[in-house]
């Protein structure tokens, strides 16, 4: 029973181990496209163009943040 139980618990620290990786690199991928959306916006207003105003911008932005956390 005692090397089924060390199994168990190996088994579940190394999930949490490669989850932990794993959710590291859907977080670095969301900052990469929030830096080329953020480009995109910086370039779309330097030609006059707004996204739907201030509002949107800010919805888009809190959106943006929560899944960053």
């Amino acid at each position: 029973m005692a090397e089924n139980k060390a199994e168990v618990i190996g088994f579940h620290k190394g999930a949490i181990s490669t989850l932990a990786k794993e959710r590291q690199e859907l977080v670095r991928m969301v900052q990469i496209v929030d830096q080329l959306i953020a480009a995109h916006v910086k370039a779309l207003k330097e030609l006059g163009v707004t996204l739907g105003g201030e509002k949107e911008e800010k919805d888009i932005d809190e959106k943006l943040e929560d899944l960053l956390k």
